[in-house]
């Protein structure tokens, strides 16, 4: 194959006939000579407003370009292209549920992490047992708009619990800043499309399915697993881990909800004998980081970041980005800020959400944290990010593995306190000065949960104030009027990544044998795509140590 880069198309033309007329022209060839033409990326040149350009990269089989290459002729942004195929490990034949090896591999958690280590582990013909704490994905939505109604949160219902993870309540944002070494990106894109996902997410350079769209999406994939053999238990914590000889030997879970999502009158205990575990439990599971601690897991405290997020009117930001032209063909405008400070800290955005809605993200009683979702058509009025600054040894001791927790309920508790249940927010101008707001400015908030006027200042020290405004000053450089006296903020934004690592060798491996830390949660990934390719990773890893080399 060939891949052709830099190929520039104005939006305004049609997109199929004039990329493969562009093709041939380049290659110097009549198009119907063109074979097996595919997208592999698509991205936006808008830097000059009243000419924006999509810029592809394509690739195709062309026998007589590929000869010239290979004997050395020189073609501008035309080259050899092998594609990456992600290679599965071989069948285990031999294993059986009902077979002489009951024991069959657990995972623990059904967010992007856990359900492709589910998939991968299938295929190999392995089907897990996955436990999740939160309820299907149907079921959880139910209990998230009624928590966004009422404020009655449920503890292990919510937008941080339940089938699909954190992300299923935010954007459904794919991109991710890892190489695909190994085809394990495109397989996972492949994989949302198989089950659901429209199929620019193949090709587009900030690839998004949307809050709506995921949920059928994370269903189909259930659906799917338990057809070829995976027992789902939802509803389902884990409380506790055997250990014998430093291995994993059993599990500890309790159920408390019934199939059908009615509280139990007695949660119901059980054991799970297994010595192969995924831990893929997410950043919030903050019971669970206690207990494995506690029971003499090796883990970590790690730096993350907390702030503030931010809304403007969409429209403000699409026309800073696309201009008024490109908005009309292009929709909401992503963008991403970020620069490092003088004192050493970091201020960025983090999960930007055009078109979106700040919402309530609580998952535990009297705490209060915020997020960003949009859905798949990203029509909403305003558009917003996290602006977040870098924390660590200056607010929380990190010779604690569970003191970065801490310091983020510390900030979870008083943001609940200053909205009284509700989302505290204050507009910009007014959280410099310290003055509580008493009206929104020129535009109003896109929230779901309720919010509340408050002075945000108690939430931060001084120095991590004086970074926010500095990093938003340096921000208004590149965007001038992101700093608007009328943005919106709202706090807090506490669960940027996981604030603890759980430790793992090069297989994949905690010193607890048979335990595989993986996703976000442990330490080792940053949003759905890099947590789903985690996944995969510790999925073969665990079949090697399974079943031995399986190439």
């Amino acid at each position: 194959m060939i891949k052709i880069d830099q190929i520039k198309i104005p939006i305004s033309s049609p997109q199929d006939q004039a990329l493969k007329k562009r093709s041939a022209r380049i290659l110097g060839i009549r198009e119907e000579y063109l074979r097996h033409f595919e997208i592999l990326r698509r991205s936006i040149d808008a830097r000059k407003k009243s000419d924006i350009k999509y810029v592809y990269s394509v690739a195709l089989v062309c026998p007589q370009i590929e000869e010239k290459l290979r004997l050395g002729e020189k073609i501008k942004n035309v080259s050899l292209f092998e594609k990456k195929e992600f290679e599965f490990p071989y069948a285990d034949t031999s294993f059986r549920i009902d077979g002489p090896n009951p024991k069959r591999p657990v995972i623990i958690g059904a967010g992007p992490a856990g359900l492709f280590a589910a998939i991968e582990l299938t295929l190999a013909g392995i089907p897990p047992i996955i436990i999740e704490r939160g309820k299907p994905v149907d079921q959880r939505l139910n209990d998230v708009k009624e928590f966004w109604e009422t404020g009655v949160l449920k503890p292990d219902s919510n937008v941080q619990f339940g089938e699909g993870g954190a992300g299923t309540f935010s954007d459904g944002k794919l991109n991710t800043l890892i190489k695909d070494r190994d085809g394990s990106m495109r397989f996972v894109l492949e994989t949302f499309v198989e089950f659901g996902a429209p199929e620019e997410i193949l090709y587009d350079y900030k690839p998004h399915i949307g809050t709506d769209m995921l949920m059928d999406v994370i269903r189909n994939m259930r659906q799917w697993l338990i057809s070829r053999g995976c027992d789902f238990r939802f509803n389902t914590t884990l409380t506790g881990v055997g250990m014998s000889k430093g291995r994993i030997f059993d599990i500890e879970v309790e159920t408390y909800c019934d199939n059908e999502g009615r509280p139990l009158a007695n949660p119901i205990a059980d054991l799970i004998f297994c010595d192969h575990v995924i831990l893929a439990i997410g950043h919030s599971a903050r019971d669970t980081f206690k207990m494995l601690y506690e029971k003499g897991v090796p883990m970590e405290a790690k730096e993350f970041a907390v702030g503030l997020r931010i809304e403007h009117p969409r429209a403000f930001i699409d026309e800073h980005q696309f201009g008024h032209h490109g908005t009309e063909i292009l929709g909401a405008a992503p963008y991403k800020l970020a620069t490092k400070l003088e004192n050493g800290r970091g201020v960025y955005s983090f999960c930007m959400c055009p078109g979106g809605y700040v919402v309530n993200s609580s998952s535990e009683a009297g705490h209060l944290v915020v997020n960003g979702m949009s859905y798949a058509r990203r029509d909403g009025a305003n558009s917003n990010s996290a602006i977040v600054v870098s924390v660590g040894e200056h607010e929380y001791d990190m010779s604690d593995p569970l003191s970065g927790m801490e310091f983020q309920r510390r900030l979870e508790a008083k943001a609940y306190e200053l909205g009284a249940g509700r989302i505290p927010q204050q507009l910009y101008a007014d959280f410099i000065l310290g003055r509580t707001s008493s009206s929104y400015g020129s535009f109003a908030s896109s929230n779901m949960g309720g919010a509340a006027f408050s002075d945000l200042n108690p939430l931060f020290s001084k120095a991590m104030k004086d970074s926010f405004v500095l990093g938003m000053e340096e921000f208004d450089k590149k965007m001038q009027g992101f700093a608007r006296e009328d943005a919106i903020l709202s706090g807090v934004e506490s669960r940027t990544s996981s604030p603890v690592r759980i430790p793992r060798d090069d297989n994949f491996q905690s010193d607890i044998r048979g335990l595989f830390p993986c996703g976000e949660g442990a330490g080792y990934a940053g949003g759905i795509t890099s947590a789903a390719m985690d996944g995969l990773k510790v999925a073969r890893a665990l079949i090697y140590d399974y079943n031995g080399p399986f190439r």
